[in-house]
C-alpha cells in the first residue's frame, strides 16, 4: 500500500516545512501526520488576526492538507479491497460469518454486486451503475439497522461490515470522501469488531495513538496484580474484569474519535473545535463488586422498609456486634436478585459461616432473627387464613410485608393457596390504599417467583372481576395491571366491554415502570397484553372489542404511542391496529391520513413479518382513489436514505411464501406511479412472484388464498370498508342487475353517490395501465397461470382469476400484443372459458366469462379458430342469460356472424 507522503503527493500537495509527517514505516501500512495524532492547538481566529496571518495563496492551509490526508489514508484501506484478493476472501467470511441471521441474504446480494465488478473490470458503464445501485441499495438496508443496545450486538456488528462494503463501493466510484466516511462509521457501529478482526492494521496507526494513554494505564494494572497475594482463581476474575474494562473504554473512545473525524469530513476542511477527551477508567480491582451490588440491595430493602414501617428498622442492629454480624451477612449470604423475566430462578438459602473473634456467623444472625419474628409471623399466616374481620387481616398485611421485606427467603412459608386466597379477599374488599399496595407488592413477588401462584390468582378471581374493580381504582391502577399482567389472564376471562376504556387508560398513563418490591413490570407491556387477548376472542367478542377500541380513541393513541416507542411496541402497535382493522374496516380512512407509513417501512426493514405485511395491504384497499392516491405518494418517500422499492423489493425475498403474492401486489401498484415505458425490475419481480403463486404445482391452500387476495387488490376497487369491488363493477358494466338475481355481491356495502368519491375517469385510467403492466410484462405466463386457476385452483382463487381475466380483457385491444393472442396459453385460457359458460357454474361466474369472451374477441380472430360445435354450444349456453346480461345478446350475434369451421 502506498505511504502517505505518496497519497499526498497524488493528491497534488508537496511536504514543506509546515506539515510535518511521520516516516513511513516499511510495511504496507500508512503513518499518520503527528498533527492528526496528538492533541492539537485550538484555532481562534479574530477578524484582525486573520487579517495580519493571511498565509500565501499558493500555500495549502493546514487544516486543509491533513483533511486530505485522513481522507487518502482511510480511503487507502478500502481500496486494498480491491488489489488484494486475499484480503477480500477473509472480509467476506468475516462478515458472513453468521449465516442464521436473515439480514445476510442482504449483504450477500451486495458483496456478490462487487465482486462481480471486480472480477470484470471491463464491465460496460450501464451493466456498472446498476452493479453498483444493487450494492449500495442491498448494503444500505443492513447498514441502516444498527442497533442502540450496545457495540455487541449482533445488528452493529452486520451494520459495521455493511458500512465497510459501503466504503468499498464509493472508492470504486472514486469519491474518497464519501468512502473515508463509511470507513469512519464501521468504526462508530461496532468498535470492537472494528478495531480487532474487520480493520486492525488501521485502527493501530489510525487510533491507537489517541488512545494509547489506556493501554499504558492497562500495562500498569497487569503488572500491579502480581503485587498482591490473591489466589489463582481470584487473579482470573481480576484480570477477567480488567480486560472487560479496558475493552469498554478503547471502544468507547474509538468510537469517539471515529465521530470526532466524521464530522471533520462533514463539515469541510475545518476540524471540530474540541479534541474528545476519553479518561482513564475509575476500579479498584481488589474490592468486590458482587459486595457493593448487595449491599445495595440490602439498603434498597431498607429504604422500603422506612417508608412503609418508620426508622424502627434501625434497631435490629443497634449493637456493634450485631452491625459487625449484619455487615458479615451482607457481604457473605447469596445475592438475592427477582426478575420478572426469570421466575423460575433457584436461591441458594447456604451462608458460608464465618467466626471472627466474638462475631456471630451469618447462619446464626439469620436463625435468631426468624427466632424473634416467627410468633408475630405465625400468628399473621393464621390470621389471613382464618379470620373474619378486615381490620385484624389488614394488621397481619402489614406484618408479612415487613416479615418479607426482612427475610425473603420465607417465601415457602407465605406463598401458599391459603395465604394468597386470604390475600386476594383483603385485596378485594379493603379500601385501605396502603393496604391494597402492600397485597399488590406481595402478589406480585409471590408470581414472579413462581408461576403455579397465578393459577391460584385466576382460580379466585376467574371472571377477573376483583381485579376490574381494582383497574378502577385511580391511584392503583397501573400497580393492578402490572400484577395482572404476570397473572396472564385469558380472552376468555376479559368478557366484558368496559375492560377496553380500562387498558387503553393503562397503555396512555403507563409510561413509569412500576416497582412492586424488587419486581420491576411495565404497565405499557401490560396493556398491550390485555389488547392482544382483547382482540383475540371469539368472533363476536373481538369485533365488539375492537370497534370499542377505535370509538374511544385507541387508533390515534396507538399511533402516538408507536411514533415515540421503542421497536418492539412498533410490532405490537402494528398487531392491535391490524386487527382494528379487522374488526371494522372503515377504520382504515383515519389510518391511512394519520399513521406515519415510514413506522411501516421500519417494520419491514426489522423484520418483514406477516402481520406488519398484512397492515400495509389493508392500508391501500381505500374506496376514494384521490385518498389512494395521496397514500401512495407518502408510500414512496421510504424510510431514512431507503426508497420504497428496495424495502419492498428485499421483503418480497425475505416474505414467507404466503405472503410473497401480497408484497408483489403492494409493489406493483405503487409501480404503477411511475413511468411505465421505462422498464422497472420491481414490475418484473412484482409479476413474476404473482405468476409463481398461482403455480399449481404448489398445493398450499393457504398461498393460493393470498394469491386469490393479490389478484383482487390488483382490480384497484374497493368498498368503504375495503372490500374488493372489482368483480362488482364488471358485473355492473355487463349489465347484470343483481336485485333480479340472488347475486353473490347482496351482503357487499357499498356508499352511494360514489361520483362525488371517485372520479371514475381517473379509476379508468389507473385500470388500463395495470392493464398494459400486466398483459405486456406478465405476457403468455400471467395469461397462461390465470387460465390454469380458473379451472383447477381454489374456488377463490378461480373467482378472483377470472375477475382478473375480465378486467384486463377490458383494456386488451388498446395494447395489441399479437405474440400472447396467438400463443398456446391463450387459446388455452379462451378453452377455460368457454367452459365456464356451462349451466354448472354461478351466473356471476358465467356473466364474466361472457364478458371477456366479448372482450377478446375484439382484439382477436379466436371464433373463427373453434369448431361449429363448441359454438353451438356457446350459443345454448349464452341464450339461457342473455336475459340477465346484454353480453350474452352481443356474443351470440358474434358467434352467428362468423364464418363456419368443421
Amino acid at each position: 500500500m502506498d505511504s502517505l507522503s505518496d497519497l499526498l503527493a497524488k493528491e497534488g500537495f508537496v511536504r514543506d516545512k509546515k506539515v510535518q509527517l511521520v516516516a513511513a514505516p516499511d510495511h504496507d501500512s500508512i503513518a499518520l501526520p503527528i498533527y492528526i495524532c496528538h492533541n492539537r492547538p485550538k484555532h481562534r481566529r479574530t477578524a484582525s488576526s486573520s487579517k495580519q496571518q493571511r498565509r500565501p495563496s499558493n500555500e495549502p492551509a493546514i487544516d486543509e492538507v491533513a483533511t486530505k490526508a485522513v481522507i487518502s489514508i482511510l480511503s487507502g484501506y478500502a481500496g486494498k479491497y480491491l488489489k488484494d484478493k486475499g484480503f477480500r476472501d477473509s472480509l467476506r467470511d468475516k462478515c458472513l460469518v453468521n449465516r442464521t441471521n436473515g439480514l445476510l441474504d442482504n449483504m450477500e446480494l451486495g458483496i456478490q454486486s462487487i465482486e462481480k465488478l471486480i472480477d470484470n473490470p471491463g464491465t460496460v458503464k450501464e451493466m456498472k451503475v446498476k452493479l453498483l445501485r444493487n450494492s449500495i441499495g442491498f448494503l444500505t438496508i443492513v447498514a441502516s439497522l444498527n442497533s442502540t443496545k450496545g457495540t455487541g450486538d449482533s445488528n452493529s456488528q452486520l451494520s459495521a461490515c455493511a458500512q465497510l462494503y459501503l466504503s468499498i463501493v464509493y472508492k470504486i466510484e472514486k469519491n474518497d470522501r464519501i468512502c473515508a466516511r463509511h470507513v469512519l462509521q464501521v468504526f462508530v457501529d461496532s468498535p470492537h469488531l472494528a478495531r480487532t478482526h474487520l480493520l486492525p492494521d488501521l485502527w493501530e496507526h489510525f487510533f491507537l495513538p489517541h488512545l494509547l494513554h489506556l493501554k499504558i494505564w492497562y500495562n500498569n494494572q497487569t503488572e500491579s496484580i502480581l503485587d498482591h497475594l490473591v489466589s489463582r482463581d481470584q487473579e482470573e476474575q481480576i484480570k477477567k474484569h480488567l480486560s472487560k474494562v479496558y475493552d469498554e473504554h478503547m471502544d468507547m473512545g474509538t468510537a469517539q474519535f471515529a465521530l470526532y473525524y466524521k464530522e471533520w469530513l462533514k463539515t469541510g476542511w475545518q476540524p471540530p473545535a474540541t479534541l474528545p477527551s476519553v479518561p482513564l477508567p475509575t476500579i479498584n480491582l481488589f474490592s468486590s463488586s458482587s459486595t457493593r451490588r448487595r449491599r445495595s440491595s440490602s439498603l434498597f430493602n431498607i429504604f422500603v422498609h422506612r417508608t412503609i414501617f418508620g426508622n424502627d428498622v434501625e434497631k435490629q442492629a443497634s449493637t456493634e456486634n450485631d452491625h459487625g454480624a449484619m455487615e458479615q451477612k451482607t457481604e457473605n449470604e447469596e445475592e438475592l436478585c427477582i426478575d420478572v423475566y426469570n421466575t423460575n430462578q433457584q436461591i441458594n438459602t447456604e451462608s458460608r459461616p464465618i467466626d471472627p473473634q466474638g462475631i456471630k456467623t451469618p447462619t446464626q444472625v439469620t436463625h435468631s432473627h426468624v427466632n424473634s419474628s416467627s410468633s408475630d409471623l405465625t400468628q399473621a399466616i393464621s390470621t389471613i387464613s382464618s379470620s373474619q374481620s378486615l381490620l385484624k387481616c389488614e394488621m397481619a398485611i402489614r406484618a408479612m410485608a415487613k416479615a418479607w421485606l426482612d427475610d425473603p427467603l420465607i417465601e415457602n412459608t407465605l406463598a401458599k393457596p391459603l395465604v394468597i386466597e386470604g390475600m386476594l379477599e383483603v385485596l378485594f374488599s379493603s379500601d385501605n390504599e396502603e393496604i391494597l399496595e402492600l397485597v399488590i407488592s406481595l402478589l406480585t413477588e409471590f408470581v414472579a417467583r413462581n408461576e403455579l401462584n397465578g393459577k391460584i390468582i385466576k382460580n379466585f378471581d376467574p371472571q377477573l372481576e376483583g381485579f376490574m374493580n381494582l383497574m378502577r381504582n385511580s391511584s392503583l391502577f397501573l400497580k393492578a395491571a402490572a400484577l395482572l399482567h404476570l397473572v396472564k389472564p385469558e380472552a376468555k376471562q376479559m368478557m366484558l366491554t368496559e375492560w377496553v376504556p380500562l387498558v387503553l387508560r393503562v397503555l396512555e398513563f403507563g409510561d413509569q415502570t412500576q416497582t412492586l418490591f424488587s419486581v420491576r413490570c411495565s404497565p405499557q407491556v401490560a396493556a398491550y397484553y390485555f389488547l392482544d387477548q382483547l382482540l383475540c376472542g371469539s368472533d363476536q367478542d373481538r369485533m365488539e372489542n375492537g370497534r370499542l377500541v377505535i370509538s374511544l380513541g385507541g387508533l390515534s393513541l396507538l399511533c402516538r404511542r408507536m411514533a415515540t416507542g421503542d421497536i418492539v411496541e412498533k410490532i405490537k402497535g402494528v398487531s392491535i391496529i391490524y386487527r382494528c382493522i379487522l374488526s371494522d374496516g372503515r377504520c382504515r380512512h383515519y389510518l391511512a391520513d394519520n399513521l406515519n407509513p415510514e413506522l411501516i417501512f421500519e417494520l419491514m426493514v426489522y423484520d418483514c413479518s406477516d402481520t406488519t405485511i398484512s397492515l400495509l395491504v389493508e392500508l391501500i384497499c381505500l374506496h376514494r382513489f384521490e385518498q389512494r392516491t395521496k397514500l401512495f405518494e407518502k408510500l414512496l418517500k421510504g424510510w431514512d436514505c431507503l426508497s420504497t422499492m428496495q424495502i419492498l423489493l428485499v421483503c418480497l425475498q425475505r416474505a414467507t411464501l404466503e405472503k410473497r403474492p401480497l408484497v408483489a401486489a403492494v409493489m406493483f401498484q405503487l409501480d404503477l406511479m411511475g413511468d411505465l415505458l421505462e422498464s422497472s425490475v420491481y414490475r418484473e419481480e412484482a409479476i413474476e412472484a404473482i405468476v409463481q403463486a398461482l403455480d399449481r404445482k404448489i398445493l398450499n391452500e393457504n398461498v393460493q388464498e393470498h394469491a386469490a387476495k393479490s389478484l383482487l387488490i390488483l382490480g384497484s376497487r374497493y368498498s368503504y370498508t375495503g372490500t374488493p369491488e372489482a368483480e362488482k363493477w364488471i358485473l355492473k358494466e355487463a349489465g347484470y342487475d343483481e336485485s333480479l338475481e340472488a347475486g353473490f355481491h347482496g351482503r357487499y356495502y357499498v356508499v352511494q353517490g360514489s361520483k362525488n368519491l371517485n372520479n371514475e375517469d381517473e379509476i379508468e385510467h389507473w385500470l388500463r395501465k395495470a392493464a398494459m403492466s400486466l398483459w405486456m410484462r406478465g405476457g403468455k405466463k400471467l395469461i397462461g397461470a390465470l387460465g390454469e386457476s380458473i379451472a383447477n385452483g381454489l374456488p377463490s382463487l378461480a373467482r378472483a382469476s377470472l375477475v382478473t381475466i375480465s378486467w384486463i380483457s377490458k383494456f386488451v385491444h388498446t395494447v395489441g400484443d399479437g405474440d400472447v393472442l396467438h400463443s398456446i396459453e391463450f387459446s388455452t385460457l379462451i378453452q377455460h372459458l368457454m367452459q365456464c359458460l356451462n349451466r354448472d357454474n354461478t351466473i356471476e361466474e358465467r356473466i364474466l366469462a361472457s364478458f371477456s369472451l366479448l372482450s377478446l374477441s375484439k382484439s382477436s380472430g379466436f371464433l373463427f379458430e373453434i369448431s361449429d360445435d363448441e359454438k353451438n354450444a356457446m350459443v345454448i349456453h349464452l341464450r339461457s342469460m342473455s336475459k340477465v346480461t346484454w353480453t350474452a345478446k352481443r356474443l351470440v350475434t358474434i358467434i352467428a356472424g362468423s364464418p363456419s369451421r368443421r
